[in-house]
């Protein structure tokens, strides 16, 4: 790589990281005494007698969240550090890793003492915020540490990164696992191959992802890798379920959400169902006979799932179900609906809510529901495409009592929620997918785009945007597979799905601008696939919770323990 910036690579050479993870470490437990500190702050604000109280709570929300963000980066940072660790003693790591980790704790260390972007308009500063001293932070001085903050701010570094990109070389997964790896190897073969190559003119088009791939990816056990041996499925687990949803969706955000509905479906019947429903349906949705849909978002409900308003009366051994739902992904082309509705209207809040399985006829652009009693129409979207997004209303549709998840009133809250860490986890994977698409289409353009007498990719700000693109993605995918694989040993992590899917979103969205940035007014142009990344990257700040809502969910679990 010719750099127009003069580069000391023997800096990079000479600076040898292996020799000072013990640093790494003092850093890790020195934060990690802050973070303490920072709770019982907090808890001083908003716990009287032992629980948190919704009226302090709100007015130290801003606080709260920034605490939310620290720890999220704290937590990251431990589990890049962990990445990076686990590489050395296997023997795999390699010059560019070490650099990843010099610049992920180099930026990271100093956002969380001078200021934390929480959104595009919103700065924690813990100093301030969060009743930080500054003394609190004297570990940064110290002669080690700061050598390595000042290392992993060096030009040299962010080029030593960019070389390494610039030579089709990108951050090692530290998946291991030799079958995952496999995995990982097949999905990125079938990406580059059937989904990349069309995914821009789907969307363009604003088409369903063809029939001819989804029985591709059936095939591929896209919908049955989480769904145990015993339904049909492959019982891989959630770790799986991440390394494909990531390959898929670094092609086309919607290919990795097919998978998806199926984890929702699959993980609601497997948890809540009787014997007779999973036996019914989780064989189906292994094979992709089935194709499935969540039903529980109303139009003026979002993420307030205690206020809805959709019906389910009973009927003698039936219940006949009355309401609007919206934002229903992948709606008309399913076959099988997941409804949460209320069953007990003298119930408030969470209670008396029930799930049902609702089968419908599979319908197509033309005629979304042909069944009667329900209808509706398409939401136009600006991303996420390949699915479709439909608004429809309920009206008298009958079900039986067998429809109803686990034949027990009242529950259908609690069975959601059983359903949340996985959703997360994988909405998460989602996100490191497309970030890793941002930066593998700047990097290119960079490579082929030439300026004044050289490739972009030869300037330092644009060389800066790519080393950060891939850490930031290198970062967010290690906190994913930690929370899949806790998820995996049956351990709770719903604190940390809850982080991933925050930081995963908020990095692809940063790619995805950033990216767009590298373009130029090229990437304004619907040609480019940019475009289409910065559209679908938008909304993962958005569904699965929003993310102030995970923010609240992580702070609300921090402060609980």
């Amino acid at each position: 790589m010719d750099s127009s910036v003069i580069i000391n690579k023997n800096i990079v050479k000479e600076f040898d990281l292996t020799k000072k993870l013990s640093t790494y470490k003092d850093i890790l437990s020195e934060f990690s005494k802050i973070s303490a500190k920072i709770k019982s702050n907090l808890k001083s604000k908003c716990i009287v007698e032992d629980k948190i109280d919704p009226r302090l709570f709100e007015q130290n929300q801003f606080i709260c969240h920034g605490y939310a963000w620290f720890e999220t980066y704290r937590i990251s940072l431990e589990h890049t550090f962990n990445w990076f660790n686990d590489l050395c003693i296997s023997g795999e790591s390699s010059k560019l890793e070490e650099l990843v980790l010099a610049s992920a704790f180099s930026e990271y260390s100093l956002q969380m003492r001078d200021g934390i972007m929480m959104s595009q308009s919103e700065i924690i500063r813990p100093l301030k915020n969060l009743d930080l001293d500054p003394s609190d932070f004297n570990f940064l001085n110290s002669k080690e540490t700061k050598e390595l903050i000042n290392y992993g701010l060096t030009e040299e570094v962010k080029f030593g990164i960019v070389d390494f990109l610039d030579k089709g070389q990108f951050p090692k997964l530290g998946l291991k696992d030799e079958t995952l790896e496999m995995i990982q190897d097949q999905f990125k073969k079938f990406t580059d191959d059937e989904i990349i190559p069309h995914a821009h003119e789907w969307h363009l088009k604003d088409e369903l992802i063809p029939d001819e791939t989804l029985k591709q990816m059936a095939d591929l056990g896209v919908f049955s890798i989480a769904i145990p041996e015993e339904f049909g499925g492959l019982g891989m687990g959630k770790t799986a379920m991440c390394v494909v949803t990531e390959e898929l969706s670094r092609g086309f955000l919607a290919a990795g959400s097919l998978g998806t509905r199926a984890e929702i479906a699959g993980e609601l019947i497997r948890l809540g169902g009787t014997e007779d429903q999973k036996k019914k349906y989780l064989p189906k949705i292994a094979t992709g006979e089935i194709l499935t849909t969540a039903v529980f978002t109303e139009p003026n409900t979002g993420s307030d799932l205690g206020s809805l308003s959709t019906r389910a009366t009973k009927s003698g051994d039936d219940y006949i179900i009355n309401g609007n739902k919206t934002w229903i992904t992948h709606g008309a082309r399913s076959d099988l609906m997941t409804v949460l509705a209320r069953t007990d209207s003298n119930q408030k809040g969470y209670r008396g809510l029930s799930m049902f399985l609702v089968e419908k006829p599979r319908g197509n652009c033309q005629n979304p529901f042909p069944m009667e009693g329900m209808s509706g129409g398409e939401i136009e979207v600006l991303g996420y495409r390949g699915m479709k997004e439909y608004e429809i209303a309920l009206d008298n549709i009958k079900v039986s009592k067998a429809d109803l998840l686990g034949e027990k009133e009242g529950q259908g809250f609690k069975q959601l929620m059983e359903t949340f860490e996985s959703a997360r986890i994988q909405t998460a994977a989602r996100a490191v997918g497309v970030a890793q698409s941002a930066l593998e289409l700047s990097l290119q353009y960079s490579k082929d785009r030439s300026q004044f007498g050289k490739e972009i990719i030869n300037f330092s700000r644009i060389a800066s945007k790519l080393a950060w693109m891939a850490v930031e993605t290198t970062i967010s995918r290690q906190i994913t597979l930690f929370s899949a694989r806790e998820k995996d040993n049956d351990i709770r992590c719903d604190i940390e799905a809850g982080m991933a899917k925050l930081l995963a979103a908020k990095v692809a969205w940063s790619n995805a601008d950033s990216a767009l940035q590298i373009h130029g007014g090229n990437g304004y142009a619907l040609e480019y696939p940019i475009s289409r990344v910065l559209c679908d990257a938008r909304i993962l700040n958005i569904f699965e919770g929003a993310a102030e809502i995970q923010a609240q969910i992580v702070i609300k679990g921090l402060l609980g323990k």
